[in-house]
């Protein structure tokens, strides 16, 4: 009997460690959780080098200069923004500038990316820089490419960032005009480490994001990417081996790892380096091979934001005032929250965006549903042998085909035949401007085959739908029959 007892208070006693243990445990996991917390504010408010952040800020106005002359020469502000009559706008109210303002937009547009790549006037010049960006990446969805629009969201992160703090006309304004010609205060050559984090990750996103795409049938059997190899057969030297179909898997697979691991491998320090010359050669052979703009060379020129940030002031020394890296100031006490929210926000909305086609129905290589804004890069190629739009009059059920190069581009009709949501934007503008005529309004309807990366050819939409009976925008899901 004494014994019972004896194994009872035991018993007890073991169970009240238990709970004590399991107590204590709480509450360093939520102590653990806090200094986390603490931790990873104090290292995104840290005050590092400004020299890396300004060394991309040079070559992303220099891109965006460069951009701008490409467009002059090759006559394209003519040809996408004045020369048609409609525009597949993602903003309705957003339309280019009238007579020969297009060309001052972007005449204004090379002035501002040279004055962000010097570092003059810049918080006025990065602000003008984005704003005007933006506008031309909003006028027309057929001029959608993932580089504008990658250039504009660099542009907003940029024009937030203190990126004139080195390697600027500005500071070297306001060191003349500071007594002694010595550097002021209130310019540091420290930036908050949450700017060049912020520009880093979006780099990341891109690359792990344009893998995850690559997670589908097509891309794992080796298309599209098969096909468009097989079309520099005849390149000297390489031709043979391009047309293989094994290098177009073996690329593909190739492509896969280097997108998914790309963005690890350069916030590492340890495998920094080899994430680099990887990204580099990567890089440049998509600009050799596809016809992707620069694109690839700003990718390249990302580069520069990894690693340490004081990387300039060792390689580059005669760009800078001093050799030696600016001695950080110790970090406040304060931590700025505002900030600190609006990067996770930014961050957070960049992570799930790419991911919304999984919420609308159908195959977003076929509907389109969620392409854009998502990094789905060069994973589809749609060929269309059939396209025929008809206006039916409901009053007399006359039925007559439209002239479709009577209205649209023929870089746009090329654009629009692929994509269902700007075949309902065509088709209201049609029933718009007919009803404006006649007072009743038509149905508009589409009869369009399409073959998507060499499968079979069927209707990429049900071509006895009223298109301009359909809504517009993100809820533009046109479904096939």
């Amino acid at each position: 009997m004494t014994t019972t007892t004896t194994m009872t208070t035991a018993d007890r006693s073991t169970s009240t460690c238990t709970e004590s243990t399991s107590t204590t445990s709480t509450g360093t996991r939520t102590g653990t959780g806090s200094d986390l917390a603490r931790r990873w504010a104090a290292y995104l408010t840290a005050e590092v080098d400004a020299a890396s952040l300004a060394v991309f800020r040079a070559s992303y106005g220099a891109l965006i200069a460069w951009e701008v002359v490409r467009y002059a020469l090759h006559d394209r502000i003519h040809r996408y923004y004045i020369e048609p009559g409609f525009f597949f706008s993602f903003v309705p109210f957003v339309r280019p500038w009238g007579g020969t303002g297009m060309y001052w937009h972007f005449g204004a547009l090379f002035v501002l990316a040279l004055l962000c790549a010097a570092g003059l006037f810049y918080r006025v010049s990065a602000a003008l820089l984005c704003a005007a960006l933006t506008y031309v990446f909003l006028l027309d969805k057929a001029q959608y490419l993932n580089h504008l629009y990658l250039l504009c969201l660099l542009g907003l992160l940029l024009a937030a960032a203190p990126a004139h703090r080195a390697l600027s006309l500005d500071r070297r304004r306001a060191r003349r005009a500071s007594p002694g010609g010595a550097p002021p205060s209130a310019l540091p050559e420290t930036v908050p480490r949450f700017y060049l984090f912020a520009l880093k990750a979006q780099i990341a996103i891109v690359y792990f994001y344009g893998g995850v795409a690559k997670l589908n049938g097509d891309w794992l059997r080796g298309q599209p990417l098969t096909m468009w190899l097989a079309e520099h057969g005849d390149a000297p030297l390489v031709g043979p081996l391009l047309a293989s179909p094994t290098t177009g898997l073996a690329l593909s697979y190739a492509g896969l790892f280097i997108d998914l691991s790309m963005g690890f491998l350069l916030f590492s320090r340890r495998t920094f380096p080899f994430g680099a010359a990887l990204a580099v050669a990567f890089n440049l052979s998509n600009a050799l091979l596809f016809k992707i703009g620069i694109f690839p060379y700003a990718m390249i020129a990302a580069l520069a934001l990894f690693g340490d940030p004081s990387w300039p002031r060792r390689r580059l020394p005669f760009l800078f005032e001093g050799g030696n890296a600016p001695v950080p100031s110790p970090a406040a006490p304060r931590r700025p929250a505002l900030p600190l929210a609006l990067l996770h926000g930014y961050l957070l909305l960049h992570l799930v965006v790419p991911l919304r086609h999984w919420v609308y129905p159908g195959d977003v290589a076929w509907n389109e549903a969620g392409h854009r804004f998502s990094w789905r890069m060069k994973l589809r190629d749609k060929s269309v042998s059939e396209l025929g739009i008809h206006v039916l009059d409901p009053r007399t059920g006359v039925r007559e085909p439209l002239d479709v190069e009577a209205w649209l581009t023929s870089r746009q009709v090329g654009e629009m035949c692929t994509r269902p949501d700007m075949l309902v934007d065509f088709a209201h503008h049609v029933a718009d401007r007919l009803q404006e005529d006649s007072g009743v309004r038509p149905i508009i309807t589409a009869r369009v085959v399409a073959s998507l990366n060499g499968g079979p050819p069927r209707d990429l939409v049900d071509p006895t739908l009223d298109l301009a009976s359909q809504p517009r925008g993100l809820l533009a899901l046109v479904q096939p029959p």
